[in-house]
């Protein structure tokens, strides 16, 4: 697996995670390869120590 495709899987699994918990409504959808469509508040905080995380070889 190259390191794009793991950046976009930790990306998009943060995204769902927040979704999951988020009181501020966030909703993702991942139709269409390449794309995502959000709609709410994401927690930029916890999404950048997930893609540091990809980048470093993280879970």
């Amino acid at each position: 697996m190259d390191i794009q495709t793991t950046i976009a899987r930790a990306i998009i699994a943060e995204l769902e995670r927040q979704a999951e918990v988020s009181e501020q409504g966030l909703s993702v959808e991942a139709g269409e390869p390449g794309f995502l469509t959000l709609d709410g508040r994401v927690n930029l905080d916890e999404l950048i120590m997930v893609i540091e995380g990809a980048l470093a070889g993280g879970p």
